[in-house]
């Protein structure tokens, strides 16, 4: 079979295409779901037949979660998830770059012991990092809620994968004109690094505008709360905060639809950016 532009379809790129739509189409129907029934009343949430679609449109219960301190607990994630993920991407970035670029004894170890943190639980720091926050007396602090994501495994992993994949010459031209290391750095590679920032920025802040174990353990306070810790009241089951007061199912999809869209925003506003990055620093999913 060919389409009009002349070039003939194997069964190989039908098959791949319809995977790829089977794919697509799995991964949305949960957020499709969610975002129906968040605008559904009550009395069709739970019915014996599936309904995608709401016979009535309703935004009471985006009322109801709204009546919460959303805009608050918005703020507090969107400060940590700014700030985190900027340090991150800079310490990752200066990390990244001195295991690519720089050689010194240990470098080759330094970095298997990066790798080794990637396969470490994040629960399994969880506790010492807790004992510590309440000895220094940082608990109920933006501070707290952003320590254990102010240096990231997975950052430095993919500057150096990055910076690996440049040409040294535009660095050693550099380095003739009597620029510094850091110089270099700061000027000639993280200009070009552009794209890896971007699909560090959108992973990283992805993962923690969606924390919720850490902060839930930290902030003993109403008005510190995350996004996460707030809209976790609206689930049935979870005995966070007001969770025993459960609203029903429709207020909790429109708690998470809030929740979500920031995230969905964020992605297609820079996906082909993250595409570029990750495809020349070598992410796979």
């Amino acid at each position: 079979m060919t389409r009009p532009g002349g070039r003939r379809f194997r069964p190989g790129t039908w098959l791949i295409w319809i995977a790829g739509m089977a794919g697509a189409l799995a991964w949305a129907a949960p957020l499709v779901w969610m975002v129906s029934t968040s605008v559904k009343p009550p009395d069709q949430v739970l019915t014996r037949t599936v309904e995608w679609l709401p016979r009535t449109v309703t935004f009471s219960n985006y009322t109801k979660v709204l009546r919460k301190p959303v805009l608050r607990w918005m703020l507090n994630s969107t400060i940590v998830t700014s700030a985190s993920t900027c340090v991150s991407l800079a310490t990752g970035a200066m990390a990244g770059y001195a295991l690519a670029r720089m050689n010194f004894p240990g470098r080759n170890t330094m970095f298997f012991l990066v790798l080794a943190v990637l396969m470490i639980p994040t629960e399994m720091t969880i506790v010492p990092l807790f004992i510590g926050v309440l000895r220094v007396g940082l608990a109920n602090s933006y501070l707290a809620l952003m320590i254990p994501s102010l240096a990231s495994a997975f950052s430095v992993y993919l500057f150096r994968n990055f910076f690996l994949s440049l040409p040294r010459e535009f660095e050693d031209s550099a380095a003739l004109d009597g620029a510094t290391r850091f110089r270099i750095f700061w000027s000639v590679a993280l200009p070009v690094a552009r794209p890896a920032l971007i699909a560090g920025a959108i992973l990283l802040s992805t993962t923690y505008w969606n924390l919720f174990l850490w902060p839930l353990l930290v902030v003993f306070q109403g008005s510190m709360k995350t996004l996460p810790v707030g809209m976790a009241g609206f689930t049935p089951g979870t005995g966070v905060g007001q969770s025993t007061q459960f609203e029903g199912y429709a207020p909790a999809m429109a708690a998470m639809t809030i929740l979500t869209i920031p995230s969905i925003l964020v992605f297609l506003v820079l996906q082909r950016q993250f595409i570029e990055g990750a495809t020349s620093a070598g992410i796979k999913g």
